[in-house]
């Protein structure tokens, strides 16, 4: 049996391509190291390594709503899946090197986008599960197709900064956020009633509000505390 063996050995971002785009560099081996593989059909579960990194304060705050609050980080900090990814290797002795493809979004109702959005700083780790084909000549000549071993795999650590400049070349100084059509004709209804030029000035007055409700309410708080004082 052949026996295959992966490294990512770095990372690319796509800032001039239509959507978001990271290419993952992937190092492929084959040992015995003199045997030539005709073709390689690659498919990749990459899952992201949460425990294996430590987190600021500000980073665990934003992460409440994927793992809750950081006392019970114990249990429900795991490793989550991120994506699926596919590539094709032409044939080989050896070793190869090829591109693997992963398409990013920047909608922050999915937990993937919440993890990276989260982070500050530092690396993301990263686990990379391979499964897949192989293709090669027998010794007669007659082309054979072996499946991958199913505990190949490799982690590699990603700097947070290669997810944020892929967004911000893609999406400057903006965020993006997913709306089901039921809200978001509420809230086009609330930027007509008022008048408001651009989303930001609606949003804006939205929070302005909350705030103003927030303080009313600690005052009254603060008030009844003082009467029974």
């Amino acid at each position: 049996m052949r026996d295959l063996n992966f490294q990512i050995i770095g990372v690319e971002s796509l800032v001039r391509g239509l959507t978001p785009r990271l290419h993952f560099k992937l190092s492929v081996t084959v040992s015995p190291p003199t045997e030539t593989i005709h073709a390689l059909l690659l498919s990749a579960q990459i899952q992201i390594q949460s425990p294996q990194r430590t987190y600021s304060a500000r980073e665990k705050e934003r992460l409440t709503d994927l793992f809750g609050p950081p006392e019970r980080w114990g249990q429900t900090l795991r490793n989550r899946l991120w994506t699926h990814a596919n590539a094709t290797v032409g044939a080989f002795t050896g070793a190869a090197e090829t591109i693997l493809p992963v398409d990013c979004t920047y909608d922050l109702n999915i937990a993937a986008a919440k993890y990276f959005y989260a982070q500050d700083d530092g690396e993301v780790p990263l686990l990379f599960l391979f499964s897949g084909s192989l293709f090669y000549a027998a010794a007669d000549g007659q082309l054979q197709v072996e499946r991958i071993s199913w505990n190949k795999e490799c982690a590699w650590r990603m700097p947070v900064a290669t997810w944020r400049d892929l967004m911000e070349g893609h999406f400057p100084n903006s965020a993006w956020l997913y709306l089901q059509r039921d809200v978001f004709d509420r809230l086009y209804a609330c930027r007509r009633r008022h008048g408001f030029a651009t989303w930001e000035q609606t949003i804006e007055r939205l929070l302005a509000d909350e705030e103003d409700r927030n303080s009313d309410f600690a005052r009254r708080e603060l008030s009844a505390e003082e009467a029974t004082a």
